[in-house]
């Protein structure tokens, strides 16, 4: 039987996916189907793109089809155009692809056996599910609860004019969090695209703002309307394995940024949509709050049958702005107060990060911060941003992620004018970033959000240091505010990568952006919905086309995320420079004593028992003759992941250290590419996967291998040595406790008699690598430049932000 049908051959089906996947315009598709004998040679069942089309749209199943509506609101007529959301959520429910991975009951999990340090990572280990099945039970019994996550947000689909969509995205909360968060793996629907109209014709702002809200809340209303009754009643859904279950979609979270919020919820803007704090509250750690009374409200949305004065008083006392319905008010087991979820995209980085650097830059002044930004050594975590951050505009989630990597360590040892103590300033921003760094931990325990909790406190206890440099008057910001609910919320639906927004920034790309462009700009929605829903069908066939061929290859092994390293350290098989004199080891890598680490190191390899003394050691190396002049060399050293959670992950470079010495310019490249020698944190033998016990920091200069045919001249065979070792430049131990105010620990570079301590050790003793900031002192030494810094500079601070890892081990 065919498994490409209803394509013809495997050159058929290929022609037609790259033609909607990758390919070009339908008209240049169409065009090059039409050159004499290309569709004729390659056995095409169609001839053009309006019949690769028809194919697509008779004969391949999809996802739900795309309805339009016409939405009235003060007399206007608006279009949305959404899918059905029953089937939506069947669409998601009985994926084969998800079969496997599917949560239908609440768990609690507990890193003891005493079960005392309970553990929330996935949604199904939050209160929410716990209680939200209690509830249903006592009054059906046996349901599966369906937690409906929807996600809404404005965004731009060209550069210049202004054109806006508006997409509903919609995901379950059954599907875990690792497949969820990855594009690839479609575990988000495009529910809808709401009316974008600006409504100018409305003079009057505040009004034009409440149409705005009502418009918005009868699209929503009318989309997810169904799941009233299916959610009260519960409906028959069939998981992909073909198992039936009575399964209850329950609306339960709300993705999106404040001005989402707000929308969402009805609260008035600059006030809390969860909680009933005063807006001059804001800034406060200590003033106490009453999560929103939804019952209070719905009292008060009641009112609209009572008159529109009495309906917009009772908003008024409810806190709430006059919505005509609002969409959430008949779900049931809803509480849109709840559902609000955190978001560290906009709450942290695009928030208090931004208002943060903003503030530093005032604090310590911008031509200072830039020029320590200037001169970091690289890593392969760090971006070094060569002109600066402080004349950056428009930055990114993603560079305010990369620019907190290092942002603590720069500010380290800068003086404060009006003699100020730093030590406040130094605390605030540790505080602020250790939050922003636990927040998103994949997995949280009781202590962890202990730890969290005293991060958010320790920025509270510290942040009158920007009023005394008279750079805020106050901190009453929602965003900062917002993240005293970052607790409860990661105990109520798990921790924040169940519902971070910036999946869905990404699936803007896909969703909107690229099917605006595959339009004539006409009437769009109609073409961008058919574009989707074609695409749709040509990936779901991809799947079921590799199933025939190939089976399914991903076994689950269903367990909770960890903060381990689990990381394989991989080498190029063929080394990056097949033979470099031993000479040239020592002027252009800088290996000063490789002739003696070397000798040294086969001496105690051949002599474990009689090495005993540094001495003895040193007559031994003496003894030892090295039978080559030129050895093998590596100039790239990483670290590959692995898949613990079974999710069928692609494996991807998460970390590596580069040994390269200077290249010279060529007419080719035209400059001279500087000598870099990387950092890393070496393991004596007796580390464990957390923390700095057993650990050290060195510079590689050489990654190499002793040549086969000399390893029996160097060994007798009972001994062989490591296929790589490593020749690398010592720093200090770690000191026996961090700094007090920053938490990052101090090293020096090991001298002895004026020249540099080195050892030659097995390559796989590397652990990973490891950046250090430079001590600048009180300003940057101008001569000191990014590629040079690490021999320039004698004392450095370990970097404990480049990633997740570091955060957790070098503490």
């Amino acid at each position: 039987m065919n498994p490409y049908a209803p394509f013809n051959s495997q050159v058929d089906w290929e022609v037609a996916r790259w033609a909607k996947l990758c390919g070009p315009t339908s008209t240049a598709f169409s065009d090059l189907l039409s050159i004499n004998g290309v569709h004729e040679k390659l056995g095409l069942s169609y001839k053009n793109s309006r019949e690769l089309n028809k194919i697509i749209d008779k004969q391949l199943p999809g996802r739900p089809k795309f309805r339009r509506e016409q939405i009235v609101v003060s007399g206007e007529a608006f279009d949305v155009f959404y899918r059905d959301v029953i089937e939506c959520v069947k669409a998601l429910y009985g994926d084969p692809d998800f079969a496997d991975f599917l949560v239908f009951a609440p768990e609690r999990h507990y890193a003891d056996k005493e079960q005392t340090v309970q553990l929330f990572h996935d949604m199904h280990t939050g209160k929410w599910w716990w209680d939200t099945q209690k509830k249903l039970d006592q009054r059906k019994p046996g349901a599966t609860i369906i937690p409906i996550i929807i996600s809404s947000d404005k965004t731009q689909v060209t550069m210049f004019r202004n054109k806006t969509a508006y997409p509903v995205y919609l995901t379950i909360g059954n599907i875990p969090k690792e497949i969820r968060r990855k594009p690839s793996r479609r575990a988000h629907i495009l529910l809808a695209y709401l009316p974008t109209t600006r409504l100018e014709h409305i003079t009057n702002k505040a009004s034009r703002r409440r149409t705005i809200a009502n418009l918005y809340h009868a699209c929503m209303g009318r989309i997810l309307a169904p799941l009233e009754e299916a959610g009260l009643d519960g409906i028959v859904m069939k998981s992909g394995d073909g198992i039936l279950r009575r399964g209850h979609p329950l609306f339960s979270c709300f993705v999106g940024d404040y001005p989402e919020q707000v929308l969402a919820t009805g609260v008035k803007a600059t006030e809390c949509p969860k909680c009933d704090i005063p807006p001059d509250k804001l800034g406060s750690n200590a003033t106490p709050f009453e999560m929103r009374n939804l019952d209070v409200v719905l009292d008060a949305l009641a009112a609209i049958d009572h008159g529109d004065i009495e309906f917009v008083h009772a908003c008024r006392e409810a806190g709430i702005k006059p919505i005509i319905h609002p969409f959430w008010e008949p779900l049931p087991y809803t509480n849109i107060f709840q559902a609000i979820t955190p978001d560290v995209l906009h709450q942290l980085y695009q928030g208090l990060i931004k208002h943060l650097l903003g503030w530093l830059a005032e604090a310590f002044g911008a031509a200072e911060i830039d020029a320590r930004c200037r001169r970091l050594p690289p890593n392969h975590h760090i971006h070094l941003f060569m002109k600066g951050i402080t004349s950056l505009s428009r930055i990114s989630g993603t560079e305010h992620s990369q620019i907190c990597r290092f942002l603590l360590g720069i500010i380290v040892d800068i003086r404060l004018p009006n003699q100020l103590a730093p030590s406040r300033l130094i605390r605030a921003v540790r505080g602020l970033l250790d939050f922003l760094y636990l927040a998103q931990y994949p997995c949280h325990s009781s202590e962890t959000l202990t730890l969290l909790v005293e991060a958010l406190d320790l920025f509270h206890d510290n942040k009158q240091i920007f009023v005394d440099l008279g750079i805020r008057n106050n901190f009453n910001l929602p965003k900062l505010h917002a993240a005293r609910h970052y607790m409860s919320m990661i105990q109520t639906f798990g921790t924040t990568d169940n519902y971070n927004t910036e999946y869905t920034e990404r699936l803007h790309i896909d969703l909107a952006k690229d099917a605006y462009r595959a339009t004539n700009h006409k009437d769009e929605f109609v073409q961008m919905t058919q574009w989707l829903e074609r695409k749709e069908k040509i990936v779901r066939h991809e799947r079921y086309v590799m199933w025939r061929l190939h089976g399914s290859l991903i076994r689950h092994q269903p367990r909770p995320p960890n903060l381990s390293f689990a990381r394989v350290q991989t080498l190029t098989k063929h080394p990056s420079v097949k033979s470099v004199p031993i000479q040239k080891l020592v002027t252009e890598y800088g290996a000063t004593y490789f002739r003696e680490a070397l000798a040294r190191y086969v001496a105690q390899l051949r002599h474990p028992h009689e090495a005993t003394t540094r001495r003895r050691l040193e007559d031994l190396a003496a003894t030892i003759h090295l039978p080559f002049r030129t050895l093998p060399a590596y100039h790239v050293v990483k670290w590959r992941s692995v898949d613990p959670q079974g999710h069928g992950d692609l494996c991807v470079t998460v970390d590596s250290a580069h040994v390269k010495p200077r290249r010279v310019a060529t007419s080719q490249t035209g400059t001279d590419v500087p000598a870099r020698f990387d950092t890393v944190l070496i393991n004596d033998g007796t580390g464990r996967s957390v923390g700095i016990e057993g650990y050290r920091v060195g510079q590689i200069r050489v990654i190499f291998s002793i040549p086969q045919n000399s390893i029996p001249m160097m060994f007798p065979t009972t001994i062989q040595p490591p296929k790589n070792l490593a020749y690398v430049e010592w720093f200090t131990r770690f000191p026996p406790t961090p700094d007090s105010n920053h938490g990052m620990f101090k090293v020096s570079r090991v001298v002895q008699s004026g020249e540099r301590v080195a050892s030659i050790i097995p390559v796989a003793n590397i652990h990973r690598s490891v950046h250090l900031i430079p001590k600048f002192g009180p300003a940057a030494p101008r001569q000191w430049t990014s590629s040079e810094v690490l021999e320039q500079c004698n004392t450095f601070f370990v970097n404990s932000y480049i990633d997740r890892h570091t955060f957790v081990t070098i503490r």
